[in-house]
């Protein structure tokens, strides 16, 4: 138990460990793969750790941009965006597209994948990705500490405005949600994770 002999630590005062640990207790976390378009047409895809689904109806879903980056300045521009889901086939590519390069780079040829046109929004949907959501900008944040001061990452929540789906990874109506592999951030330097379907369990909620 963590009470009877903790590693105990204020952040503002430092984690006295080898690395920060917080990205690696908070994990493994699902990876914002995001694609973008500049107001020139100039295609951006980038990888974010920090990614989530906030709500059913509309299905929300946002990431966090730690620094004012291409896909974030896109975003407020033209107001849309595309997640792809990033699995274990993918990872290099994926990979590939989290290098630091110019903003008149396509990340889509750095990682050599196929852009698809999309259905409702102007950013492309990456071909070998088995599931797309096209979003349209909800909000765009800036953070703050809890003293108010701004923090340099901002929050980008999209509303989802179409999905594609591969038909293999549905069965009897039920997305198979192992059965694509996806890939989860789980911190340090270069951790990651795989959902395979060993590892998958099942547990009602109680009633």
């Amino acid at each position: 138990m963590a009470g009877a002999d903790a590693h105990t630590y204020e952040p503002a005062q430092g984690h006295g460990l080898a690395n920060d640990p917080f990205n690696a207790i908070i994990g493994p976390r699902p990876i914002g793969w995001i694609s973008s378009v500049s107001e020139t047409g100039v295609r951006n895809l980038a990888p974010y750790s920090f990614f989530n689904a906030f709500n059913y109806r509309p299905p929300l879903i946002g990431f966090a941009s730690t620094g004012w980056k291409d896909s974030v300045a896109n975003i407020q521009t033209t107001g849309e965006f595309v997640w792809n889901l990033a699995t274990h086939a993918l990872k290099d590519a994926m990979n590939a597209t989290s290098a630091t390069v110019s903003s008149e780079v396509d990340e889509f040829a750095l990682g050599g994948l196929t852009p698809a046109p999309s259905l409702k929004v102007a950013p492309a949907r990456v071909m070998e990705s088995p599931v797309n959501f096209e979003c349209r900008l909800s909000q765009l944040i800036q953070l703050t500490t809890a003293a108010g001061e701004a923090v340099q990452t901002w929050l980008v929540i999209g509303e989802v405005v179409a999905v594609h789906i591969d038909r293999a990874l549905i069965k009897d109506g039920l997305y198979q949600t192992a059965q694509a592999h996806p890939i989860l951030r789980a911190g340090r330097l270069g951790d990651y994770a795989e959902i395979r379907p060993d590892a998958m369990f099942e547990m009602p909620r109680p009633r």
